[in-house]
């Protein structure tokens, strides 16, 4: 790799992300919500959960066979009447009559006097009878009441991410409702003249917005309730107004556009003059950024070109609204760069790249324009603001998209 010493002035992306963090950081402690368990996948659980009864309920089998006492197969084969085939979600018969089996099904109760269950595929069938042609010992495929978790035992610890599992074992235990977390509610506000909705013509001069649907993406892939997307023009009353609203809903209020240094920074005019800061952060893409509290509320203002808006969300944005939704954070790491690049000094670069040949290459230039080639791109390549150059085969890192 080759360097240079830095010479902007610019905030560092370790500053400026720690200033987010802590703006951010207080919404840790909003409030809770109880919701369905059907609806609780992906929310960090705030109380902890008691299993409130057995699991399982109650003695079952693990196979489909014969429910047996073991000392009447203890020398096989031998030939033993079935007294009643029992299917799960029925009862059986109150008690196993010595000498006898019991045909059950997998999850069926194994009667009290059977102590084991032979295979049905270690049996010939009869005529009201079985012939088992192999021994079993007390206990074989039989699931004894609580061996899975007893009454009273914690089931999902407080501060839990309720995954795909967990929720089941809600479920099995018969669990309705859970408390948890309220989600972050995110608002999205993009701004310029020169936006217009999918659908809508073109007109010269004018692009699509995607970086509103863009942004509510990347928040809610992140366990962010997106609660608004609106989009204003470059004009201060109107993003006043539209602001308000995503103030009034939201824990965290993103907008893009409007805060470098041309002619219409309408985030950037609105915003300074309530206490907001901006200025330039030592990164490309996304060197111009926004920091302001309105209302008590958060909002995080990105530059409007879209790689810049993705980047500035994965950067800065990302790490904590993770850790606040209580999602595992993404860990950055080390492969081996594919073709050489360079890099301004002085600007830490996300380069987008694509992982392949066991290394990763850049799929696209700088540009903060190449949205499109950026759909190529699978993780973000982390160049030191000193660095240069990088030679092909170096170790670079890089974080997963």
């Amino acid at each position: 790799m080759s360097s240079r010493p830095a010479t902007t002035s610019a905030r560092s992306v370790e500053d400026h992300r720690e200033r987010i963090e802590q703006l951010l950081r207080p919404l840790a402690d909003r409030r809770g919500e109880r919701v369905p368990v059907s609806a609780a996948l992906g929310r960090l659980l705030s109380d902890e959960v008691r299993s409130p009864l057995d699991l399982p309920v109650f003695r079952n089998s693990g196979m489909d066979g014969y429910a047996v006492a073991a000392a009447s197969v203890a020398v096989a084969p031998v030939t033993l009447p079935v007294d009643e085939v029992v299917a799960a979600g029925q009862a059986g018969p109150e008690r196993l009559r010595p000498g006898t089996a019991v045909k059950v099904m997998t999850g069926a109760p194994i009667p009290p006097g059977a102590d084991c269950v032979v295979p049905v595929e270690d049996t010939r069938a009869g005529s009201g009878s079985v012939v088992v042609e192999r021994g079993r010992n007390a206990g074989d495929f039989v699931r004894e009441a609580g061996t899975d978790i007893r009454r009273g035992e914690l089931l999902v610890a407080a501060g839990t991410l309720l995954t795909p599992n967990r929720v089941a074992a809600l479920a099995a235990v018969g669990i309705e409702t859970v408390a948890v977390a309220r989600r972050v509610r995110a608002a999205v506000l993009t701004t310029g003249d020169e936006l217009v909705a999918a659908g809508l013509a073109l007109r010269p001069g004018q692009i699509y917005n995607s970086n509103g649907i863009a942004l509510a993406a990347a928040a809610e892939s992140n366990g962010v309730e997106v609660v608004d997307v609106a989009h204003s023009r470059d004009d201060p009353d109107e993003f006043r107004a539209k602001l308000a609203v995503a103030l009034a809903a939201a824990d965290v209020v993103f907008t893009s556009g409007g805060v470098s240094q041309g002619d219409f920074e309408v985030v950037k005019e609105v915003l300074a003059g309530s206490g907001g800061e901006f200025g330039p952060v030592a990164v490309q893409p996304g060197g111009p950024q926004g920091l302001s509290v309105v209302d008590g509320v958060p909002v995080l203002s990105f530059p409007g070109n879209p790689v810049s808006t993705m980047v500035s969300f994965e950067v800065f944005a990302r790490p904590v609204l993770r850790q606040l939704s209580g999602l595992p954070p993404m860990a950055d790491y080390e492969v081996a760069l594919l073709e050489p690049v360079r890099s301004p000094a002085g600007r830490r670069q996300f380069l987008r790249g694509r992982r392949a040949d066991g290394g990763v290459r850049s799929v696209s230039g700088p540009g903060s324009h190449l949205v499109a080639t950026m759909a190529q791109a699978d993780v973000l390549i982390d160049i030191p603001a000193a660095t240069t150059e990088v030679a092909a085969g170096s170790l670079v890192r890089v974080r997963e998209l």
